[in-house]
């Protein structure tokens, strides 16, 4: 399941995303946290980790706030979500980007679960990285 801190950070990126292109071309943390009904606080820190991640950036002064660094339609879902939450797959044996053997599992070339489930990270990835942040918009 998606965490909240993924939701929120999702919400601020589609609203970001609609004044792509404009200028100023910033969007105030108190104004985001408003309409997208986002706890200041949490969303502040969501804000400096997109920063961080190079999403996004921000403007000091009083037309300040963020803005997008690239188009909506490049920031896929997968992006954000491996960010915010780690691993899209079910089980740590079948995540590309976070793999860890499972603890119980004696044979892993031979798990059938492993091989399911293989199946529905993948399908998940694709699905997920054809999605952009313009297509939540």
């Amino acid at each position: 399941m998606m965490s909240k801190r993924c939701k929120y950070a999702l919400k601020a990126l589609t609203r970001l995303g609609k004044e792509f292109g404009k200028t100023p071309g910033t969007v105030s943390t108190p104004d985001i946290a408003k309409e997208e009904r986002i706890p200041k606080k949490f969303l502040e820190q969501i804000l400096l980790e997109l920063k961080k991640s190079g999403l996004v950036d921000s403007r000091a002064g009083a037309n300040g706030g963020y803005y997008l660094l690239k188009p909506p339609a490049y920031i896929s879902l997968i992006e954000v979500l491996r960010l915010v939450d780690g691993p899209v797959a079910l089980l740590p044996c079948v995540s590309l980007k976070f793999y860890k053997p499972c603890d119980d599992c004696p044979d892993e070339a031979a798990c059938k679960m492993r091989e399911v489930f293989t199946q529905v990270r993948q399908r998940d990835v694709e699905l997920l990285a054809g999605l952009t942040i313009e297509s939540l918009m």
